[in-house]
């Protein structure tokens, strides 16, 4: 262990912490602007400078050692000056945009300015400038807003492993762009989002479809439907300041009904018809044969991963759609019949906690109701902004409810949201549906937390060990691609999240996003699972009915042609 003194206080450490670290641990701030915490710690801002007795110079305390005996001052006269500077420096090179960019009031260089009392730029001059890149359907780049962090490149390196994106040319014509200076949407981007979350400026966002859903609302001819994954309940609170993990699922859906939507839906219910078809599909592969393991194909970052990655591996992929498109098919078939609404005035507005929605809902595979299954993804963020737009006070709304056929859902299909909660979900079912035994503990609890690659062995009656694993975010996902290919180890059922934390720290939702927030999202979707009446997907009334009524059977002609798909081989270059 190693002791210091910060400011006069005693910090103990491990020996390779940094100052950064050593000052965190006794609740001392010190400000960041490059750092990403477990991720990269370059010292390129400047912001994080300190003083170290004896030194001539200033440190950087995300990248010093602490060291044995060094007293550090984290707020004397000369570090204050250099930190002004450093922001002043930023700030001179970049646009004074604030009020109309989406990162208004939740900006950490805007909030860094103002804590250090910036209330003028010194420096003027020439901008490095740079262009603005919209070719994605899931994320929007403004190069004149970055400030050159450099954490979006490392959190897709580092994290995801896609290596979508580069700091090009050096000094003054520095810019964060995809190799060769090609558009996003035309190099292996997943679209998953994570660099919206971790840039700390508005230079990379969702790419917004407000207006769009707006001008659908305000359509007479239109019927417009709204649904929401299960994450978003557990996040969206966080935009009208409520703890992280505070579930806000009733005021949600007032809100929904207030904004114009004709009808409420969840996504839950198609989660529960999911877990029906995926289940299935996995007891015919084990039983009859086929492609072993099946892999989740729920998240559309990880579905543009391994076609770009592992496209030798699709086979292995379930064939089912992503919950929010069956809906969107069933919006407009099962529904439309019901309703006597005619499918092409129905439009299906999805509210999910990824940017990565956005590129699926406009894959041309998504259109087997007739018409484009879901019309618009909103991010958990841009819902937020519509209600606030609206003029809607969240706080005093009283709770609202989801409308029938497509709104009644289990705990099975809440769980989704967290990363081992399709699994955990599709264990519930297809264990009772193999052995017709009723499960005593239907919690798995192996597969659940933060680790980044969980693995299991489930005995089921007349199958024998079921093998299993779950892994979350897209680095995890390729180490276990690669344990499958390479032969190490053998699966039966594989899920997977392109997501870190899966759905609850998708690339939509609220910012900041770490690993406690995460964690504290989890436990308000678990806390509702065990909450509700049922928990198994094969007990949705709802979902009988629709089998019944409607789809036939699990992977009958029906439901094969709505809510299954196929997937794209694409080059990794």
């Amino acid at each position: 262990m190693i002791n210091l003194t910060i400011d006069g206080r005693q910090a103990e450490v491990e020996e390779g912490a940094t100052i950064l670290d050593a000052a965190l641990k006794i609740n001392i701030h010190i400000p960041t602007l490059c750092y990403l915490p477990e991720v990269q710690a370059i010292g390129a801002c400047r912001v994080c400078l300190v003083e170290i007795e004896g030194n001539r110079t200033l440190q950087a305390a995300c990248v010093t050692p602490a060291a044995d005996g060094i007293k550090v001052f984290t707020n004397t006269e000369r570090v204050r000056k250099a930190r002004r500077f450093s922001v002043e420096m930023l700030l001179s090179n970049h646009p004074f945009e604030c009020l109309t960019c989406a990162r208004n009031l939740n900006c950490e260089l805007q909030k860094l300015a103002y804590d250090l009392g910036i209330r003028e730029v010194r420096f003027t001059g020439a901008k490095s400038g740079g262009r603005i890149d919209e070719s994605s359907p899931a994320i929007r780049r403004d190069q004149n807003k970055c400030i050159l962090c450099r954490r979006c490149i490392a959190v897709c390196q580092e994290i995801q492993s896609v290596t979508a994106l580069y700091a090009r040319g050096r000094g003054f014509e520095t810019r964060v762009e995809p190799a060769f200076d090609r558009n996003i949407n035309d190099v292996a981007c997943t679209n998953c989002g994570q660099c919206s979350l971790v840039c700390p400026v508005g230079a990379i966002t969702e790419k917004e479809c407000i207006q769009e859903v707006w001008g659908a609302i305000n359509d007479p001819a239109k019927f417009v439907v709204i649904q929401d994954a299960p994450a978003v309940r557990a996040a969206l609170g966080e935009e009208f300041g409520y703890p992280p993990g505070t579930l806000v699922t009733g005021k949600m859906l007032a809100a929904a009904r207030m904004l114009g939507f004709d009808r409420v839906f969840d996504t839950n219910f198609a989660a529960d018809l999911t877990i029906m078809e995926e289940g299935s599909e996995l007891l015919k592969r084990v039983k009859e044969g086929g492609a072993l393991p099946l892999i989740t194909s729920c998240s559309p970052g990880w579905i543009k991963f391994i076609e770009h990655f592992y496209p030798e591996m699709l086979p292995h992929l379930s064939t089912c759609k992503s919950p929010h498109q069956m809906l969107g098919a069933l919006a407009k078939t099962y529904f439309a019949k019901k309703a006597g609404v005619d499918p092409k005035d129905i439009v299906v507005v999805s509210v999910m906690p990824c940017t990565a929605k956005k590129f699926e809902c406009s894959r041309p595979e998504m259109t087997d109701s007739g018409f484009k299954d879901v019309d618009y993804v909103l991010t958990t963020r841009e819902f937020a902004r519509m209600i606030k737009q609206a003029g809607i006070n969240f706080d005093s709304l009283a709770d609202g409810y989801y409308d029938d056929p497509l709104g009644e859902y289990t705990g099975a299909a809440t769980i989704f949201g967290a990363t081992g909660g399709v699994m955990e979900a599709a264990l519930r079912t297809a264990y009772e549906v193999a052995t017709g035994k009723t499960l005593t503990n239907i919690e798995f609890a192996a597969v659940r937390g933060l680790e980044g690659i969980k693995e299991a062995t489930i005995p089921v009656e007349g199958i024998g060990d079921l093998r299993v694993a779950v892994a979350h975010g897209l680095g995890n996902a390729r180490k276990l691609v690669e344990r499958v290919k390479e032969g190490k180890t053998t699966y039966h059922f594989i899920e997977i999240m392109a997501c870190p934390g899966g759905c609850v720290g998708g690339g939509g939702q609220p910012i900041p996003v770490n690993n406690e927030i995460r964690a504290l999202r989890a436990k308000a979707l678990y806390m509702e699972d065990e909450h509700l009446t049922y928990r198994k997907s094969h007990e949705n009334p709802s979902i009988k009915r629709i089998y019944a009524e409607f789809l036939g059977e699990p992977l009958g002609e029906k439901s094969h042609h709505l809510l299954h798909t196929h997937y794209t081989p694409r080059s990794k270059f």
